[in-house]
């Protein structure tokens, strides 16, 4: 113990911005265990693996047992997550015949690298031998060692805010998910330019965009074209309905798909208001991310050109804040258009 009047900095709480846990040399601890036991959920419900053999996909997690945390000590973040998991999968085969097996991970820990996963996947007891279950042990493994490897990158990037608080004397330590390459100085930061990662057409806005809340943010809009192999009519009722977003989200969600109403997905990590529907050929709302700047929303539009076959899809989002956008991007692609082709075979 510090003796009174040596200065022992884990007790002068006068060096704490806020009076608290001095320097972050106390250990302090963050229970993640729900959101990760629901994340797990949502992404291992994802897998769905094709071949010559036919098609396989998990529909339910039947064993999800650990736990997770973050842990601070001085400065430094440690995290620690356990889990056991078992999920049934179906299987489809070229002829149209189904079989069901199970998909097993007994450690999903920090203490073991993504690859050294144990992953192993079989038939139910009842089922003959087939050919899919080849092809989820090859593809099927792969795919779910892949999706555990986004919750534990989420697990980091997401969770780890406010874990490192700054002394009085220093600057706010940088978090996941900001812009790179900051100077830090006991001045506040110029303003800049923000800085677009690549991509197709990206572009950031000069002057920054007002907020209603009185803040003002700088945005960045970008760009981006997919291809479905479906009617027009068949992709923009995907979008607008409700039955239709609730399948291939795989959760709870309300729709209002008229001009005007509101909509609220992914655990309500996604909301906003469509602002104009043209049926079958453009679709336009007011699209925001939970974590963004109160009341900010991006402006998105979705227009579809039929071409026979299929439907061509060029989005515009416009309004994205600053150092949001590789998130915003991914999270189009992966949560709605990678998702809609995996559901609905388009």
């Amino acid at each position: 113990m510090a003796k009174w009047g040596e200065g022992d900095p884990r007790w002068i709480v006068e060096k704490r911005a806020d009076g608290t846990n001095v320097n972050n040399w106390h250990w302090t601890e963050r229970d993640v265990s729900s959101w990760s036991s629901e994340r797990l959920r949502q992404l291992l419900l994802e897998v769905r693996v094709e071949g010559p053999e036919g098609v396989c996909k998990l529909t339910e997690v039947n064993k999800l047992e650990g736990e997770s945390s973050i842990n601070n000590r001085r400065g430094k973040l440690f995290f620690f997550y356990e889990w056991q998991l078992r999920a049934s999968w179906l299987g489809t085969s070229s002829i149209g015949v189904k079989y069901r097996g199970t998909v097993d991970v007994s450690n999903l820990s920090d203490e073991n690298d993504m690859d050294d996963l144990d992953i192993s996947a079989s038939l139910c007891k009842d089922q003959p031998d087939t050919p899919l279950l080849g092809l989820m042990k090859k593809s099927g493994v792969q795919e779910v060692r892949k999706v555990l490897g986004e919750f534990v990158r989420q697990l980091k990037s997401e969770f780890s805010q406010g874990m490192i608080l700054p002394t009085a004397d220093q600057p706010e330590l940088p978090q996941p998910q900001t812009q790179k390459n900051q100077t830090q100085t006991s001045k506040p930061p110029k303003s800049s330019t923000p800085k677009c990662s690549s991509g197709p057409a990206p572009k950031c806005s000069s002057s920054p965009a007002p907020c209603p809340t009185g803040v003002r943010i700088s945005t960045c809009t970008f760009n981006l074209k997919e291809t479905f192999q479906t009617s027009p009519d068949e992709l923009y009722r995907t979008f607008i309905s409700q039955e239709f977003v609730q399948v291939f989200t795989r959760s709870a969600a309300v729709v209002d798909g008229r001009r005007g109403g509101r909509f609220q997905m992914l655990d309500g990590n996604v909301s906003g208001e469509f602002t104009q529907l043209v049926p079958d050929q453009r679709i336009e709302m007011r699209w925001r991310f939970r974590t963004w700047p109160s009341e900010h929303y991006a402006t998105v539009s979705l227009e579809l050109e039929d071409r026979g076959d299929e439907t061509e899809l060029r989005m515009e989002c416009r309004g994205v804040p600053a150092g949001e956008e590789d998130s915003t991007r991914e999270g189009w692609t992966r949560f709605y258009f990678h998702a809609i082709k995996q559901t609905f075979g388009y």
